[in-house]
């Protein structure tokens, strides 16, 4: 394949630095308006929908420079280096502003196919080039980015080949994402008959029918300082499951889990490579909660689909009942938890979860019946769960093929026809 040599600025139409910090200070956002790019939104290639900062409508376009659109290039200059992504035709909106950290590229795709370039500085080779004029003194930033970032060289393909290209990424990354979006429908879908059951108390009684909405009987519990249905108890997490304490030695080749590879927002796994450890490590089994007990306002919780080991800073939760398995995790994982959780985490810097604290969590459960009304629940979202695992592998599976595949298209090693 035909390969040409092409400098960055010579593809670029228009670029911007994100606004000064004195021009988008804190109080600047809003509930809901219109959207800002950060750091959390340059997870991968595409600019993700995740937005948590909004401005007003007038705030963002006194800022109008800062703008960027649809195909637009995002990229980092402080903080975490090396992110980039472009914002795809299907984004949620028309525009979004960037943050302080970022600046936003507009290119000539007639010269270069922005999927394309996004992809070739994900690459290691990528990486380097942008990290080139990395300063990592203090707050790692990039040394005057728009100058530098305009002198990258490249070796590329023709627009043609680019596109062919990216047709293959693009369809391995519509298959993630597509995973990813069922994946969240289906937590969406659990959380909410969670809610409904075991917060709400609209569990089915006796007849099928919503228990509190048609007039079930409630009374005030002092413990959790709310309602709770009569004929209802609050137990602690130690009533249902226990801490796992089974040790071995340390096998990286045996499913290995620590903090580093758990996702924030209860997201799960990484697909990244594990850290080496040493040592002794917990040994899990399937349907065991892991939670990191680390930082635990990141969130950091996985119910595992096969057996393996984990780091000691990780929590390994298992349910005395297995049939309980499903209802203990979905309980684990509401944001109520994590909160109590932080509530007695010991230290500052690196606050940890007080594991005693911990299973003196309150769970409120019917005195008679319960384990016929979790019967019910986990017929519901057991099936969901699976189905979430099993997107959750294939996710790992194609991401994994598609880092092998990157720097093999982009060097020309394989050529799609």
């Amino acid at each position: 394949m035909e390969m040409r040599k092409i400098t960055l600025g010579d593809c670029i139409i228009d670029c911007a630095s994100g606004p000064f910090g004195s021009n988008l200070k804190v109080e600047c956002f809003v509930e809901d308006g219109f959207p800002i790019i950060d750091g959390a939104n340059l997870k991968g290639v595409r600019v993700t929908d995740n937005i948590t900062k909004f401005v007003t409508e007038e705030k963002a376009r006194s800022l109008s420079r800062s703008i960027a659109k649809r195909r637009d290039v995002i990229v980092t200059i402080s903080g975490t280096l090396g992110q980039i992504s472009f914002i795809p035709n299907d984004s949620k909106y028309n525009e979004y502003l960037c943050s302080q950290r970022q600046f936003r590229v507009t290119f000539d795709e007639s010269k270069i196919d922005v999927e394309y370039l996004v992809n070739y500085l994900h690459t290691d080779f990528g990486q380097k080039k942008i990290l080139s004029f990395a300063n990592y003194v203090g707050v790692p930033a990039l040394a005057q980015p728009l100058p530098n970032f305009k002198k990258i060289e490249l070796l590329i393909p023709s627009i043609q080949n680019q596109k062919k290209v990216v047709q293959v990424l693009s369809a391995l990354d519509d298959k993630i994402a597509l995973n990813k979006k069922m994946n969240q429908k289906l937590e969406t879908m659990a959380k909410r008959l969670y809610d409904y059951w075991f917060v709400q108390y609209d569990f089915p009684d006796k007849n099928g029918h919503p228990y509190k909405t048609t007039g079930g009987s409630m009374t005030y519990n002092e413990t959790l300082k709310r309602e709770i249905p009569v004929g209802w108890e609050v137990k602690t997490l130690a009533d249902l499951a226990e801490y796992v304490k089974t040790t071995t030695k340390f096998d990286k080749a045996f499913n290995y889990v620590s903090t580093d590879n758990m996702l924030p927002q209860k997201q799960g796994l990484s697909g990244e490579n594990l850290k080496p450890a040493s040592g002794n490590v917990l040994c899990y089994e399937k349907d065991d909660i892991l939670i990191s007990n680390i930082r635990p306002y990141f969130k950091k919780i996985w119910y595992a689909d096969q057996s393996g080991t984990c780091s000691t800073d990780v929590l390994c939760i298992r349910s005395l009942n297995s049939d309980n398995s499903c209802f203990v995790y979905k309980t684990l994982w509401q944001d109520d938890f994590f909160d109590y959780v932080m509530q007695g985490a010991k230290g500052s810097k690196m606050p940890r979860g007080d594991k005693t604290r911990i299973m003196n969590y309150p769970i409120c459960i019917a005195k008679e019946n319960f384990d016929e009304l979790i019967k019910k629940f986990s017929a519901l979202t057991i099936p969901m769960q699976a189905i979430i695992q099993k997107n959750t592998k294939e996710i790992s599976r194609l991401t994994k093929l598609r880092d092998k595949l990157l720097p093999l298209l982009m060097n020309g090693q394989v050529v799609v026809g």
